[in-house]
């Protein structure tokens, strides 16, 4: 399993060649100004020098190139035979005291990178707690996913996935709470957390998801203190390792892909069920769907977040016809890096929504 992140910065040593930028600038602007007639004075662009450093570094190193701009102006004032005039006194102080400025946001600005890196850190394992990782096979099966966080600083979202091994089988669970934020978290923990504790026992699809529908239930009951509107769309897929099939139970969330030769066939369920939570609207529930899946196929399970990722244009991205048009990628590691790369660039890099992708070929 892999979590797509944007790379941070916090820690990071610049390149040489970076730092030989502001230090370039301070020898030329030095010679500039001593080349200068007496009447033009380029000394107080030295001031650029640590404001430059401060971008892309922290306080120490801003610091060594103020001192070094300081010590350049004294050298174009002791040059120049004007250290002691008002001009080059006054440019002296005010380049120190600008200096110390800027040196000073950028300890505050390496402090709060600090602080951002713990938070991201500390948000990383709680993900992984969350959604823990996946082998690359379950039994027959090959299996990849990836799971890319809309927010920029976020690492935790509502949308989830599991997968769980029975004593025939293999069991997936792929889905998405309704809302955002901790609340959100807190109902994708409980539905993870039911999942893997009644999975395993082997109960029919329906009896797994009215047990599910019953701890979302719950949770946001008067009972609970949390009263509120929380509900979770999912998809429970069972995967028999005896059978050339799959089992569906469809609870308000967007159909699997079965993806075999070339072509994606999208796997609407006959009846679908009403999402977790909302089971009390609709009693008689419970329907599966049942279709092949022999060797070599690939079901793709996705949330909402794929197929309403937006372009500039406010265009949808086409998930069912994309991968239909990729004849040699039926890989589930190449297949979610791939849309993972195109939702990118579909979206020019900034989700509106989490998306959690889930990949299953079977090989045997």
């Amino acid at each position: 399993m892999r979590y797509r992140r944007r790379a941070s910065g916090a820690g990071q040593r610049p390149p040489a060649a970076l730092v030989a930028v502001p230090v370039v600038l301070v020898v030329l602007i030095t010679v500039a100004d001593i080349l200068s007639p007496d009447h033009i004075h380029l000394g107080p662009l030295l001031v650029v020098a640590p404001a430059l450093t401060s971008s892309f570094t922290g306080p120490r190193l801003t610091a060594a190139v103020a001192a070094l701009a300081v010590g350049a102006q004294i050298v174009i004032a002791v040059v120049r035979n004007s250290i002691t005039t008002s001009n080059h006194e006054t440019q002296i102080a005010a380049l120190v005291l600008v200096s110390a400025f800027v040196v000073f946001f950028s300890r505050l600005q390496e402090r709060r990178d600090a602080e951002l890196a713990q938070v991201r850190s500390v948000s990383e394992t709680a993900q992984q707690v969350l959604l823990r990782p996946l082998p690359r096979r379950i039994g027959p099966l090959q299996v990849a996913s990836v799971y890319l966080a809309a927010e920029d600083h976020a690492r935790i979202g509502g949308d989830f996935y599991a997968a769980v091994r029975t004593p025939g089988g293999t069991r997936l669970l792929i889905g998405d709470v309704r809302g955002k934020g901790m609340e959100a978290v807190d109902h994708a923990a409980l539905v993870l957390g039911a999942f893997r504790a009644a999975a395993h026992r082997n109960p029919d699809l329906p009896a797994l998801a009215a047990h599910l529908d019953g701890a979302v239930s719950w949770n946001t009951s008067p009972h609970t203190g949390e009263a509120g509107e929380a509900f979770a769309t999912a998809v429970l897929v069972d995967i028999p390792d005896d059978a050339p099939e799959v089992h569906l139970l469809t609870c308000g969330h967007p159909p699997p892909l079965l993806l075999r030769h070339g072509t994606a066939v999208s796997l609407d369920a006959r009846r679908p069920d009403p999402p977790l939570g909302l089971g009390s609207l609709l009693p008689d529930t419970g329907a599966v769907d049942v279709y092949p899946f022999r060797k070599g196929d690939v079901l793709l399970l996705y949330t909402d977040g794929v197929v309403e990722a937006r372009d500039a244009r406010g265009s949808f991205y086409p998930l069912a016809e994309r991968v239909a048009s990729w004849r040699h990628t039926w890989s589930p590691d190449h297949l979610v890096d791939r849309i993972h790369g195109e939702l990118t660039a579909h979206t020019d890099g900034a989700l509106d929504d989490d998306v959690a992708l889930l990949a299953v070929r079977r090989t045997a």
